[in-house]
């Protein structure tokens, strides 16, 4: 039989196995790992000890024992311990997964008593692995580094090899064109000022997100009055800049010149779930003689990407 008979979910029919993990896959995209970016985390022991901890979280597994085996979706409740054996003489590399062992398609557990999806430590990796060595069903979690004579496991043991199925991205774009002259930015000082007539924008932060690639547009910003040497950079809350770019025009007249930054930056786990406020600043440097600004014949642009990754 190459067709199943009956998709899901047809009233009255019965569906094996493989029809359900079929649309696992077919639903995570045919990828696999992690669901979200705390999910399965690989911590040292509440007292550290002779093992480590798996926190809790699902994620996607999939087969590769058969072509058409689909993929297995796994969720830990609570932590788990999982035992590290210690080291002798030598250092040692040990690769932590989640691993399905399925009786359909490999070995001989019985799923009515046995547990077919278990943590499983395999030892003696590279030092440097990421993925599991051999053709296994499982994902990798964490590798851990082990030095000789070692039986207590820390987190500085731990390398966090987890990858995302399907990590979550969502842009804005945001545009501005202030209704004034802003106060012009000169002088000598090194020291940033925001344009007082470009207020910024307010960006609400998903609770989800690990990164924000931000790119930051200034058309048609006015330089005069001689030649300008500073930079611009913008602010993205309290704490995170993103980098300067530098002005540096050697003209005296009046001018208008476009401005392009742009940055990757970690967020904090206080942003999440919050607003904050993203805005252009600029300073002048010593040899400065002129000024920049921004009008009603500037406009500012801003894209923003927020993107999910393991933490």
């Amino acid at each position: 039989m190459t067709l199943f008979p009956a998709p899901i979910l047809v009233n009255g029919a019965t569906h094996p196995a493989e029809v359900f993990r079929m649309l696992v896959r077919d639903l995570s995209l045919g990828s696999e790992g992690i669901t979200q970016g705390d999910d399965l985390k690989v911590a040292q022991m509440t007292v550290p000890g002779g093992g480590i901890q798996v926190g809790d979280g699902s994620g996607i597994v999939r087969g590769r024992a058969n072509t058409f085996q689909g993929s297995y979706a796994v969720c830990n409740v609570g932590a788990t311990n999982v035992t590290i054996a210690p080291t002798a003489g030598s250092a040692r590399s040990d690769l932590v997964i989640i691993r399905v062992e399925d009786p359909q398609y490999e070995g001989t557990l019985d799923p009515a008593v046995d547990p077919v999806c278990y943590f499983q430590v395999i030892p003696n990796v590279s030092s440097s692995a990421t993925t599991i060595p051999d053709g296994r069903t499982g994902i990798p979690l964490a590798r851990i580094d082990i030095p000789a004579s070692t039986a207590t496991i820390t987190n500085a043991m731990i390398t966090d090899v987890r990858k995302m199925a399907n990590p979550r991205r969502e842009t804005r774009q945001a545009t501005q064109t202030p209704t004034s002259a802003s106060t012009a930015i000169g002088g000598t000082a090194s020291t940033y000022s925001y344009f007082s007539t470009a207020a910024g924008w307010s960006v609400a932060v998903p609770s989800w997100a690990s990164v924000a690639r931000i790119r930051y547009d200034i058309g048609g910003l006015r330089l005069s009055a001689g030649a300008v040497y500073g930079d611009i950079s913008a602010t993205f809350g309290a704490s995170l800049v993103i980098e300067a770019v530098q002005v540096d025009d050697n003209q005296s007249s009046i001018r208008r010149y476009t401005h392009l930054m742009g940055d990757t930056l970690t967020i904090p786990a206080g942003y999440r779930g919050t607003t904050q406020l993203l805005r252009a600043r600029a300073r002048c440097f010593p040899g400065n003689t002129g000024t920049m600004l921004v009008d009603t014949a500037s406009t500012l642009i801003a894209n923003i990407e927020f993107e999910e990754f393991p933490r």
